[in-house]
């Protein structure tokens, strides 16, 4: 069992943490953790998935279809919010992978993603971050800027929309805004 399973990882839920976040990325990481934690955010795709990555199947593509690990089933993920950075960042990689280790020629490890996130959070005082922290935060905007829990059950592929919402945080949130709110 890893670390991340013995804290409750949460999705970034402010604006302000998630810039903050990615500054941290570029400052005390690299522009590779960076770009992580960005397709990250803005695709939904497990860490596992993300780090399987290889330069070809993304470079020059507006839209990339991905099979994901765990379900096996195929996805289409939509990279033209992030694709002039990731084009940039393409360009300094020397790797066939998207994600190279500085050791050996593969793909960084789920557990150095989990370091580097880890290290640029604790920078920025942001806490409960794991490498769930990307699909959740991914989950948690999608969820607050479109109401439509029923389309991220389905890109995330959870079997019922009670599991995308405990999973993003928002029946907790939820809960605790109607407490605050309670008066008899």
């Amino acid at each position: 069992m890893t670390k991340e399973h013995l804290i409750d990882v949460q999705p970034i839920r402010s604006l302000e943490k998630l810039n903050d976040m990615k500054w941290s990325l570029k400052r005390h990481c690299s522009e590779r953790d960076y770009i992580l934690f960005l397709l990250g955010i803005n695709t939904g795709l497990r860490v596992s998935d993300i780090l399987s990555l290889k330069v070809k199947d993304i470079k020059g593509k507006m839209k990339v279809i991905v099979k994901e690990g765990k379900t096996k089933k195929p996805r289409t993920i939509q990279i033209n919010n992030v694709f002039n950075e990731l084009a940039a960042y393409i360009d300094t990689v020397n790797s066939e992978w998207l994600f190279p280790s500085r050791k050996g020629d593969k793909a960084i490890s789920k557990i150095q993603a989990y370091r580097q996130l880890n290290k640029a959070a604790a920078m920025v005082d942001i806490e409960s971050v794991g490498t769930h922290t990307m699909r959740k935060t991914f989950g948690y905007w999608f969820y607050k800027q479109t109401k439509d829990v029923a389309k991220l059950q389905m890109i995330l592929n959870h079997s019922h929309p009670s599991i995308t919402l405990k999973y993003i945080g928002i029946i907790d949130e939820e809960i605790e805004e109607d407490l605050n709110n309670f008066v008899l």
